[in-house]
């Protein structure tokens, strides 16, 4: 597929990582030569130095015979106009970043009224992310499928954990609350479990169900933490607000920490519901004074990521039982090793979002693609497949005859708003959504190519 991108900074560096792995054919279009040069030689693409809002600019980078265009420069306005004059010039598809809350509210009209395919809110959905994870607090990570009817959690099995030891197929007769085991990472290497593996204290498990299996199986191994009631937050950028914000509306006591005095007035303004404090959020005077050590949980969103990382081992040391930290250059595999479980990256949230609907257009419509998410460090996807037509050969089919490729696996099927754990007498209906989880080299686009 031919993609253009415009806008080579975080967001515009690992799309272009992404998709170029993915065979298509790009061309980065960026006002710093630099950036271009560097984008060229590390991924093979084309660049182009210019203005990506420039109808010259964009014909001369093919944009009129490009599937798609994404704009994803620092500026909203500069994106929607790309996009605008992308239409024009010819692009099939086109997504906008749109990070100002300002236009939060306006997303429905940039879509049908501008034309615009797809507009991502990087802070947004992080900040939605990191909501979803302070809501299971005991969780490392939570991602939801189907309208949030479905959750993918990953946790940590400790030593005294009733998982540590047990095979998989085990776990529905030990259990009453029903969950699927989707993938474990066992030091540097990842499994997609069959029945007869065996997990060990030190695993770090992902697992599918429903809202309420959740809980009760998150109960049942001892490990559930109540929802977070307290929690300060350190940094009172985009992120910081939606945080707040969306926290205050559902019965936190929410705490700001802003170290601009003008930013913080405006945040005052802004949450009503909230308190928001001028101040340093990295420094332990400030944070101890802010009562950190009373809190239930403490988010780091400073716009550093070593501020981000220091101040949140910090809360842990004095037992803040949940922290999160947003980090965007530094790698999970580093944080992990120094005791971080639970970090955010907005870029790499955005990325997912425009990878997924990348491979919607991809599908060649017996299913599209939903969601997307990368987990363990890229290593393996969850995507939620919608099954859109009745004539594919799976369709009736039961399980237990169609054989999926290595490393895939059919994580739950939702069927008019109901959770099926599959089973070898299941079948997948047209009208399914189907959540698959896949540690396969293939980056799959269909539903048919998870079968062999």
């Amino acid at each position: 597929m031919n993609i253009a991108i415009v806008g080579d900074g975080k967001v515009g560096a690992a799309l272009t990582e992404h998709l170029s792995k993915e065979g298509h054919d790009i061309v980065v279009i960026d006002k710093d030569p630099r950036v271009v040069e560097e984008m060229a030689n590390a991924y093979d693409v084309m660049g182009l130095c210019g203005n990506g809002a420039s109808y010259k600019v964009q014909k001369e980078a093919g944009v009129d015979k490009a599937r798609l265009l994404i704009a994803a420069t620092s500026s909203d306005e500069l994106n929607i106009l790309c996009c605008l004059v992308a239409k024009k010039v010819g692009a099939h598809h086109t997504i906008a970043r749109v990070r100002n809350p300002e236009y939060a509210h306006h997303l429905h009209f940039f879509k049908k009224e501008l034309g615009l395919s797809l507009v991502v809110n990087p802070e947004f959905a992080a900040a939605n992310e990191i909501a979803r994870v302070l809501r299971f607090p005991t969780a490392i990570n939570m991602e939801s499928f189907a309208g949030d009817r479905v959750d993918l959690a990953e946790i940590k099995i400790g030593a005294d954990n009733p998982l540590a030891g047990l095979c998989v197929r085990d776990i529905p007769s030990r259990f009453k609350s029903r969950v699927l085991l989707c993938a474990v990472q066992r030091d540097d290497q990842v499994y997609i479990p069959n029945g007869s593996f065996r997990l060990e204290a030190g695993d770090r498990i992902h697992f599918t169900s429903g809202r309420s299996d959740m809980v009760a199986f998150m109960k049942e191994l001892g490990i559930y933490k109540h929802r977070t009631k307290n929690v300060l937050i350190a940094g009172g950028g985009k992120m910081g607000y939606y945080l707040a914000r969306q926290l205050s509306e559902t019965g936190h006591k929410v705490k700001v920490i802003e170290i601009n005095e003008s930013r913080a007035e405006q945040l005052a303004d802004m949450l009503p519901h909230a308190d928001v404090v001028c101040g340093d959020g990295s420094d332990r005077a400030v944070l101890l004074e802010q009562g950190l050590d009373n809190q239930d949980a403490f988010v780091a969103l400073t716009t550093i990521d070593e501020e981000n990382i220091i101040t949140t081992m910090y809360a842990a040391s004095l037992g803040v039982s949940k922290t999160v930290a947003k980090v965007n250059r530094v790698s999970h595999d580093i944080l992990r090793s120094i005791g971080i479980d639970t970090a955010v990256s907005s870029k790499t949230i955005a990325a997912n979002q425009i990878l997924g609907y990348v491979r919607a257009l991809e599908n060649s419509g017996s299913s599209s693609v939903q969601t997307l998410y990368k987990l363990v460090d890229d290593r393996v996807e969850a995507l939620e497949f919608r099954i859109v037509s009745g004539d594919a050969f799976y369709v009736g089919c039961a399980l237990k005859e169609l054989q999926l490729k290595d490393d895939v696996m059919i994580g739950c099927i939702i069927r008019k708003g109901k959770f099926i754990y599959p089973g070898g007498d299941d079948v997948i209906e047209a009208g399914d959504n189907v959540i698959v989880i896949s540690a396969a080299k293939d980056s799959f686009t269909d539903f048919q190519e998870i079968f062999r």
